[in-house]
């Protein structure tokens, strides 16, 4: 042992002198050169070349692009993972309330994105089981998008919760505000041996959304498409493919080919706007090139009864729009109503009080909602509170007035909000946070009833007091629509001022929006591939 410490001692002496010694060489070299320098000028050093710079360059660059890809692949495969995969869920507790929500649209998903399935037994009941992303329908219409990129199952939601959800695809068929009863059935092509029952309530969100408004004008439910649901969009795209091909048909008179290539959208708000801009571009992008014989021959018409198109947008917008379809060479009729649906024409009553038959091959139907069957019947049953013909009246709450237990969000109540996807986000995301606060209360009422001391119940009292439901306040978050031609407009608040846009960087802006409002990493991705496959193969 001590040897070893002398020998290593000993090698670090050695290392020592000899350190000592070379740096003291090599400063005596140094004032040599330096001597030296001072009688002639030293060569100047070599330049690095621009080569070798580049590649280096070039290769921090590739360096960071394959880390940076390589944790944005893993994230991205972590996310997708995950939400392929759930995790076990809580069963249904006896001893808590059953919350039922009938719907499966924007304001029933919002609830169920932010609702804390823990505190309820959650029954989702609806006659689709699966969300339908509205905004983007028309893009479905012509094959920009397909069906399944806009399509959200609701189980897809319902598995990532805490607590198990029970979703049963049927359709509400009566709601009975006395016995807190919902009876519903099953009138899908396939049925069992049962299809129809009926299941209680503690709360009740009523979603259930409206149907397509047709003023009780002839031949629109026999002859128009509707662009309201799924199958509609798709109906309209077999229909739109089919007028061109009977066009295309041999020996079809010039007259016939004029009216089956003759299209007709009803109806001015942003569905009816940016239907008519995808018809365009599938128009100049795809027909042209698949149907060069036809293409100069279709024609798109947008019919409107009140003076302007798009009436919730800025003046400047609805002018810019209007340019922008003019250029495209879409005919906008203002302040023209439809008198009569026919099979092969449509009646038209212009501004001037004439009626006028035009031929056409297809006309579309996105002019208007009214109320469900359903919706109706419930409120015969509080004829005193609801008396509104145009929906449910709530209140500040979005409670039914007339009833304690149902709340009433989306498009079936008769709010002082536009009927649009935006505010029955808001109320479905607010009404999560109200069960969540009613679950609290319950749960102390639960306890004051148990007390076994005055004092204990004087607390629960004075918490159960402070458990205060604030009312639902709309914040505008501003309107976007599609116009054709790689143009979007915009009409938003910012600052609280209207900033108002339109233009190809618009568009961007108008897809970049929609894709961060879709609820999932799922549907992001199959819409951005399928934008990627129009552009570079067409629909």
């Amino acid at each position: 042992m001590s040897m070893s410490r002398t020998l290593v001692r000993s090698h670090v002496h050695v290392q020592k002198h000899f350190l000592t010694a070379s740096t003291s060489r090599a400063q005596s070299g140094s004032v040599v050169s330096t001597g030296a320098a001072a009688s002639q000028t030293p060569p100047p050093p070599p330049s690095q070349g621009r080569w070798r710079y580049f590649l280096q360059t070039l290769g921090r660059v590739t360096l960071v692009t394959v880390v940076g890809g390589k944790c944005s692949s893993a994230t991205f495969y972590y996310i997708a993972h995950k939400e392929k995969n759930p995790g076990p869920q809580l069963p249904f507790d006896p001893s808590k309330k059953t919350l039922v929500i009938l719907g499966s649209g924007w304001g029933a998903t919002s609830l169920l994105k932010g609702l804390d399935t823990s505190d309820y037994n959650t029954i989702v009941v609806s006659p689709k089981n699966f969300f339908l992303f509205t905004p983007l329908l028309p893009s479905v219409a012509v094959g920009t998008l397909n069906a399944r990129s806009i399509l959200q199952p609701t189980r897809y939601l319902t598995r990532h919760k805490q607590r198990q959800v029970l979703v049963i695809e049927a359709e509400a068929k009566e709601v009975d505000p006395v016995n807190k009863t919902v009876t519903l059935s099953d009138d899908s092509e396939i049925r069992g041996q049962i299809s129809s029952t009926t299941i209680p309530y503690d709360y009740l969100v009523y979603a259930v959304g409206a149907e397509t408004q047709t003023f009780g004008i002839p031949g629109v439910k026999e002859h128009a498409c509707f662009m309201k649901e799924l199958h509609d969009a798709e109906k309209m795209q077999g229909r739109f493919l089919d007028c061109v091909e009977s066009a295309a048909f041999p020996g079809q008179s010039d007259e016939e080919k004029d009216r089956l290539l003759h299209m007709v959208v009803v109806g001015g708000g942003p569905t009816g706007i940016e239907l008519s801009g995808e018809l365009r571009d599938f128009l100049e992008e795809d027909l042209k090139s698949w149907y060069p014989e036809l293409a100069s021959r279709i024609r798109i018409t947008l019919v409107e009864a009140l003076p302007s198109v798009l009436p919730s947008f800025s003046k400047e917008l609805i002018a810019y729009t209007e340019r922008t379809f003019k250029e495209s060479d879409i005919d906008i009729l203002t302040k023209t109503m439809v008198r009569k649906v026919n099979e092969k024409s449509v009646v038209l009553k212009g501004p001037d009080g004439v009626e006028r038959e035009v031929p056409c091959g297809m006309v579309v139907w996105a002019a208007g909602n009214t109320s469900r069957q359903i919706t109706r019947d419930l409120m015969a049953k509080l004829p005193e509170d609801q008396a509104n013909k145009r929906g449910i009246t709530v209140d500040d709450h979005l409670r039914m007035k007339g009833s304690r237990d149902i709340f009433a969000i989306g498009d079936c109540t008769a709010s002082s909000y536009a009927p649009t996807a935006q505010v029955a986000s808001q109320q479905g995301s607010y009404l999560s946070r109200v069960f969540k606060l009613l679950a609290k209360k319950d749960q102390l009422e639960a306890d004051l009833s148990h007390a076994e001391t005055s004092e204990e119940a004087e607390k629960l009292k004075k918490q159960v007091d402070k458990v205060k439901l604030k009312p639902f306040h709309y914040s505008h978050q501003g309107s976007l629509a599609y116009i054709g031609s790689d143009k979007a407009i915009a009409d938003l608040p910012i600052f609280g001022r209207e900033w108002t846009s339109g233009g190809v960087a618009t568009f961007m802006f108008w897809r970049s929006a929609y894709l961060s409002t879709l609820f999932s990493l799922r549907n992001r991705s199959l819409v951005a591939g399928d934008w990627m496959r129009v552009k570079l193969w067409g629909r």
